[in-house]
């Protein structure tokens, strides 16, 4: 099972470890471990998904966030660094759990236009969105 770690999958969450506005790019849990260690709290989504996503054998692009859904100047900046295409030629898709926010929802619009990609939410942040 490869030939699928070219497709990035770029992710927003909280992490116990890491700099803010940095892109760690992992290819194995190892390495998604040692960059960013464990969820700090229960309800943070981002690391579990770049789990799901590594164990998909898809590459994860992960922006270390202070607070899953509020940081909007760690969203802005993350965004901002994947627009450059010769770092990240494909981005399958962009993962922004609890975020139910307008602005930091349409902020990623240009990119998945440009890579054609997918926005991944959840229910209860696309319901936050459509009722906001």
């Amino acid at each position: 099972m490869s030939g699928n770690k070219e497709h990035h999958i770029a992710l927003f969450g909280e992490a116990e470890k890491g700099e803010f506005e940095t892109a760690y790019v992992c290819s194995s849990l190892a390495e998604l471990s040692y960059h960013l260690g464990e969820p700090p709290s229960l309800e943070c989504r981002g690391l579990p998904l770049a789990v799901q996503s590594l164990l998909f054998e898809r590459r994860v692009i992960y922006f270390r966030v202070k607070e899953e859904g509020f940081s909007k100047r760690d969203y802005v900046t993350g965004l901002q660094f994947l627009q450059n295409r010769d770092l990240f030629p494909e981005i399958s898709a962009i993962c922004l759990p609890g975020v139910g926010d307008h602005e930091i929802l349409d902020a990623p619009n240009p990119l998945l236009d440009t890579h054609r990609s997918l926005l991944i939410l959840s229910e209860s942040d696309l319901y936050d969105y459509l009722t906001a």
